[in-house]
């Protein structure tokens, strides 16, 4: 039914293109050109757009305006436009509801009564419970501009952390609430990009790069991340630095801890593959960053810290990536162990470590498959899914 609705809107978008003018038709407006030439390794780099990266300057404006006028005025002109979306608004006009997950002691699931642009969080003590509503995306601004890009509670269950992005921009602001009230604390955190939020104790880390110029927030270049611990309550200004490196400022750092509260994990990575793997004892006073991996040829991801190793799931010498056990006492490469290898066949996309086991999340023949292995990797069996499809959680 949605394949062949698919395929008859396709259809008929095609055939009402086809009856329209040419596009050399249109009359776009003149993009300006300027002599602005780069010089890289002797090799000169002609740029003559160059004055489109300032998007706060009159012209681009202006040219912005001017190319909306053409795009509008030619989308305004499709007889079956209003149709299309009213049709469309129809078949996604549901309401749905998350399945429920535990954390901080808590339940936690999001409801949506079928045309909110973001689901609603809902908290319950326990199941069965009635749920009180503790986040609404909706309202954090009046034009739905405002996006929630992080939620995550604090190991005690007292605290929510979230993030929000304003106008879609990669900017991300921290903000803490109060799960017994309701209401949000002081805190306010800014200049955050691609960051999550790490609960440890009474606080949790994060990382940052430094406040940008004024005028330069959307277009000046990131760099010197750092991670940061911030303490609920108190002011940014008060947070603690607690990584950087100022000869690397263009590595951007992330930090995440083990279920167990006991070690502080760090990403180092230079691109969007391959990433270096550090990490930091909580449990013992003034550890000092341990650097695991230091290139960028693979990648690496903490599955969890169990009695001393890190369990890691990586696709270093394997493809279809394997999980590996880390001493934190003799972390170096040839002390390695492999715990789950790799299959000749299937992809180990995830590895998960619940009640004493590993599940593995396999993608054999473009779905899931998920198996079950102890501690030491030994398989135990494979969780039966109901039909083809992705599984995640």
């Amino acid at each position: 039914m949605k394949l062949n609705l698919i395929v008859t809107l396709t259809a008929a978008t095609l055939l009402h293109l086809a009856c329209k003018p040419s596009a050399s038709k249109f009359d776009y407006p003149v993009t300006a050109k300027v002599d602005t030439i780069d010089t890289y390794f002797g090799h000169q780099v002609a740029d003559p757009y160059r004055w489109l990266e300032d998007d706060q300057s009159a012209q681009t404006k202006e040219w912005v305006r001017k190319q909306n006028e053409v795009t509008f005025g030619y989308l305004n002109s499709i007889t079956f436009r209003d149709s299309l979306r009213e049709r469309l608004t129809r078949i996604w006009n549901y309401p749905r509801q998350s399945a429920p997950w535990k954390s901080g002691g808590k339940y936690f699931f999001t409801k949506n009564d079928g045309l909110q642009n973001q689901s609603v969080f809902y908290m319950m003590d326990k199941i069965g419970d009635e749920p009180v509503m503790i986040l609404d995306p909706n309202v954090l601004s009046g034009d739905g501009t405002v996006s929630l890009t992080n939620f995550t509670v604090s190991d005690d269950g007292k605290y929510l952390g979230y993030g929000i992005s304003r106008g879609g921009s990669d900017w991300n602001e921290f903000f803490i609430r109060d799960l017994a009230s309701g209401k949000d604390l002081t805190d306010h955190l800014m200049w955050i990009k691609f960051s999550g939020i790490a609960w440890h104790k009474d606080g949790f880390y994060y990382n940052r790069y430094p406040q940008p110029r004024e005028g330069d927030e959307l277009k000046g270049a990131n760099s010197n991340s750092r991670i940061y611990y911030h303490k609920a309550g108190t002011p940014q200004e008060k947070d603690i630095p607690v990584y950087e490196e100022p000869e690397n400022p263009h590595r951007s750092f992330s930090g995440d801890v083990t279920n167990d509260g006991q070690i502080l994990v760090i990403s180092a990575s230079e691109s969007t593959s391959g990433n270096a793997l550090y990490f930091k004892r909580l449990d013992i006073a003034n550890a000092p960053v341990v650097k695991v991996v230091e290139d960028f040829n693979s990648d690496y991801s903490v599955v969890d810290h169990i009695n001393g190793y890190l369990y890691v799931h990586t696709n270093y010498l394997a493809p279809n990536y394997q999980l590996v056990r880390i001493d934190l006492k003799n972390p170096s490469r040839e002390n390695w162990e492999v715990v789950i290898g790799q299959s000749d066949t299937d992809v180990l996309a995830a590895v998960t470590a619940v009640g004493g086991r590993f599940i593995g999340n396999y993608m054999h023949d473009a779905h899931s498959a998920v198996k079950i292995f102890d501690l030491g990797g030994g398989y135990l069996h494979d969780v039966e899914l109901r039909s083809l499809g992705s599984a995640k959680g």
